[in-house]
C-alpha cells in the first residue's frame, strides 16, 4: 500500500532510472518488519471505508481522506523542517503518482467492492504483485522476473484465495464489469510502485513523496468530485464517519504511504507489493484476537501458502535449501 540524490534533468526523464542501486532481491528484518505494519495500516482502511462509505459517496470520502492526510503530511514536513522540491519533473511525477496510486485504484476499487464484494475483490486485489512482477520485467533492469518470484506469486494469489473461503471463489463469475474494475485498480497499484522509484533520484524524500501524491490526487479529484457527487448538497456526516475519515487519513494514508516510499526505496517494487498478500492475513488475525472470531482450518492451510509465496519471492529459504542438497 507508506526515496536521496539528484541526477541531472536528462537522466531522470530515461527509464533506465526506474532500476537504481541500492534494490535488494531478499528483504532485511526491518524491511519486513515495515511491510507488515503497512499490512495493519492498510487492512484497516477496509473497516474505515466500510464506515465512510454509509453516508458518502466513494469520490467524496476519496477526497476528504487525501485531503486531510496532505495537510497532516504538510504540517509534519514543517515540523521537520523538510522541503518539497518543485521542480517540473517533481512536479510532473507527483501528479502522476496521484493518479495512479490514489485517484484511479481508490476510484475503481470502491465501485468494484459495491458490486462485487469484499471476498472477490480481496482475490483480484491480491493480483497486484504479479501486474507488478510484469511492470518491473519490462521497466526495471534490477527487479528482472525469475521463477522463483513466479512461482512465489501465484502461490501467494492461491493463498488468498483460500483465505476468503469457496464462497468467494464462486462469486467470481457473477459480475464481469465490477471484476474488471477491481482488476484495473491492481495494475494501477503495480504501476504506481514500479513508476514511484523515480522518486528518490528525483530527490524527494519519504515524507515528501506521500505528502507531494496525497496533494497531486486532491487536484486530480476535486473536480471529479464537484461534477458528480454535489458534495454541497450531502448530509452533514455524523461521528463515527469524521473518525472514520480521521483513521483513513492518518494511519492508512498519511503513515501509510511514508512507510511505502521508504520501503520502495530499499526494498522494491514487487516486494513492496507483497504487502496485498498480507492484508487478509492480518484482518483475520485482528478479528480472532480482537473481536473474538472463530478461526476456520482453512484460514491456517491459506496463511501457510502466503508464507510459502512470500519466501519463495524472498529467495533466501530456496537457496539455502538447494546449498544444502548441493552439500549432501
Amino acid at each position: 500500500m507508506n526515496v536521496q540524490s539528484r541526477p541531472t534533468a536528462t537522466t531522470a526523464a530515461k527509464p533506465s532510472t526506474l532500476a537504481h542501486s541500492g534494490i535488494s532481491q531478499s528483504m532485511t528484518a526491518g524491511e519486513w518488519g515495515i511491510l507488515l505494519s503497512l499490512s495493519v495500516l492498510w487492512g484497516g482502511s477496509f473497516y474505515f471505508n466500510a464506515i465512510g462509505l454509509r453516508e458518502l459517496p466513494p469520490i467524496t470520502l476519496v477526497l476528504m481522506r487525501t485531503g486531510l492526510a496532505s495537510i497532516i503530511l504538510f504540517i509534519v514536513m514543517a515540523i521537520a523542517r523538510e522541503r518539497l522540491p518543485l521542480t517540473g519533473p517533481a512536479i510532473r511525477a507527483m501528479l502522476t503518482m496521484g493518479f495512479l496510486n490514489n485517484t484511479a485504484p481508490f476510484i475503481f476499487l470502491a465501485w468494484g467492492q459495491s458490486q462485487i464484494g469484499t471476498g472477490p475483490s480481496s482475490i483480484l486485489n491480491a493480483t497486484t504483485p504479479l501486474w507488478t512482477v510484469i511492470f518491473a520485467q519490462f521497466f526495471t533492469s534490477d527487479e528482472k522476473l525469475t521463477p522463483n518470484r513466479l512461482a512465489g506469486v501465484l502461490c501467494g494469489i492461491a493463498g488468498v484465495a483460500v483465505l476468503v473461503g469457496p464462497t468467494a471463489l464462486m462469486e467470481l463469475g457473477n459480475n464481469f464489469l465490477g471484476q474488471m474494475s477491481c482488476l484495473l485498480a491492481a495494475t494501477f497499484y503495480a504501476a504506481a510502485a514500479v513508476f514511484g522509484r523515480r522518486f528518490r533520484p528525483l530527490g524527494l524524500t519519504p515524507m515528501a513523496s506521500a505528502a507531494g501524491q496525497a496533494a497531486a490526487a486532491v487536484v486530480l479529484l476535486l473536480p471529479l468530485c464537484l461534477i458528480f457527487d454535489h458534495p454541497w448538497a450531502l448530509p452533514m456526516p455524523t461521528m463515527p464517519t469524521w473518525l472514520a475519515i480521521l483513521g483513513l487519513a492518518t494511519l492508512s494514508t498519511a503513515l501509510g504511504y511514508i512507510l511505502f516510499f521508504r520501503l520502495l526505496s530499499s526494498a522494491g517494487a514487487t516486494n513492496i507489493q507483497l504487502v496485498t498478500f498480507l492484508v487478509p492475513v492480518t484482518a483475520i488475525l485482528l478479528g480472532v484476537f480482537l473481536l473474538g472470531e472463530n478461526f476456520d482450518p482453512h484460514d491456517l492451510g491459506g496463511m501457510a501458502m502466503i508464507g510459502c509465496g512470500l519466501s519463495l519471492i524472498d529467495g533466501r529459504i530456496p537457496r539455502r535449501i538447494m546449498q544444502f542438497l548441493r552439500r549432501s
